[in-house]
């Protein structure tokens, strides 16, 4: 298993440690298995399960309007408090299939519930894949029922497998965690390529841990890491139908993680950092692409520099010079002005890679050789200060090159 924490935005927490290889923290269960509903005979049924009976969970989800099944399902029929299994299709999103495609996702739930020992609302359905086909119903019980005779603690590469679609690589981690009460492990798998908005993306998240946490103090923590993390990704400016986010704790550590403390704090940092990074391989996958890149904007509104940084993300002409290693700022301040129309001169100012290429607005002039060497690197950062000061935020995106319109135009043949 490779390094996770590789990006320099994300250094690794100095109280983390990376595990590396397989394994889920005490009293989690998974597995992955091939079930038939990709047609190239990868896994694609994962199922994980908590042995605990006192576990806690949060959990997010999509803000699209057209959500799907799954996630209606679970917004309306799961106690997010306190999941206890995960069952997840991919290579099918169940999305625009109606009343047909609710049931199907109460099946799933239904038989997760039945194969992981509890009530039904106790578990959360995912599904991942192409939007408008219904869910071919008996491969998906039966890759259930086949995962559940796999079910084993080291089986998180297994469900890693399973819950990708375009994915070029998985997205998994093992950290422990030393808190001032003790250690905990964290473990996080991921999926995502396409389809990635800022405001969240189509990715499925599951995070584990056995600390010791209130479902309130879950919820609180996930809410916060989710808009540092899943919320500032790009990849194509797209809003998914499916997207969803679970934390789950099993407790079995003994380790109490209470509110307003240090271990909350620390477990808060250790969690940010695992989402953080998670988000970046997100970006960094995004399909095709060979670079990723960072735009932080300063100044301003908070509500302005948000739109500034989305603008610059999604600009096919940002994204296809990031692609082409091509330090073309001028990219940048057209999608800045079109953020912020207006007839007076915008005062903007432009940094790549720390060479300062605009202020207020006018070119500045600067060593053209290290700015062309600067940004052919795989990690790209852009700064933008605006008028005014207060505000900053920043946005995770990818690159947009040739092998992203061929995996789309091909996408469903």
């Amino acid at each position: 298993m490779s390094p996770f924490f590789v990006s320099r935005w994300v250094p690794c927490p100095d109280h983390v440690k990376e595990l590396g290889g397989e394994g889920l923290p005490a009293g989690f269960r998974a597995a992955g298995v091939a079930a038939g509903i990709k047609a190239s005979g990868a896994p694609d049924v994962g199922v994980l399960v908590c042995d605990a009976p006192a576990a806690t969970s949060a959990a997010r989800f999509t803000a699209s309007g057209t959500q799907a099944p799954p996630v209606l399902l679970c917004r309306e029929r799961a106690r997010l408090d306190a999941l206890r299994a995960v069952v997840v299709n991919a290579g099918n999103a169940n999305a625009a299939t109606g009343r047909p495609g609710f049931e199907n996702a109460a099946k799933m739930q239904g038989a997760g519930a039945l194969i992981a020992g509890v009530r039904e609302d106790q578990v959360a359905v995912c599904s991942t894949g192409v939007i408008g086909v219904p869910l071919p119903m008996d491969k998906i019980t039966q890759g259930i029922v086949g995962a559940s005779h796999a079910l084993a603690a080291d089986g998180d590469a297994a469900f890693s497998a399973a819950i990708q679609t375009t994915d070029a690589f998985e997205k998994r981690a093992r950290l422990q965690v030393t808190l001032p009460s003790g250690t905990v492990t964290l473990t996080g798998q991921a999926k995502g390529a396409g389809m990635i908005q800022p405001g969240f993306a189509t990715l499925l998240v599951f995070v584990q841990s056995d600390a010791q946490l209130s479902a309130a103090t879950c919820d609180l923590l996930l809410g916060v890491c989710v808009r540092r993390s899943f919320e500032r990704v790009s990849v194509d400016g797209q809003l998914s139908t499916n997207d969803t986010v679970i934390l789950q704790c099993s407790g079995t550590s003994g380790v109490a993680v209470e509110p307003e403390t240090e271990d909350e704090l620390r477990f808060g940092e250790a969690l940010d950092a695992l989402m953080r990074q998670l988000a970046l391989l997100v970006a960094r996958d995004g399909e095709g692409a060979r670079r990723v890149g960072r735009v932080v904007v300063r100044g301003g509104e908070p509500g302005t520099v948000d739109a500034v940084a989305r603008a610059v993300a999604n600009s096919p002409l940002v994204k296809t010079a990031l692609y082409g290693g091509d330090p073309n700022w001028g990219r940048i301040i057209q999608a800045v002005g079109a953020a912020m129309p207006g007839t007076a001169p915008l005062p903007v100012d432009i940094a790549i890679e720390g060479v300062q290429v605009c202020a207020r607005g006018g070119v500045v002039a600067h060593d053209a050789q290290a700015l062309a060497e600067a940004v052919a690197r795989e990690e790209v950062e852009y700064e933008i200060g605006l008028p005014g000061d207060g505000a900053e935020t920043e946005v995770f995106f990818s690159d947009l090159g040739h092998e992203y319109v061929t995996i789309n135009a091909d996408y469903t043949t």
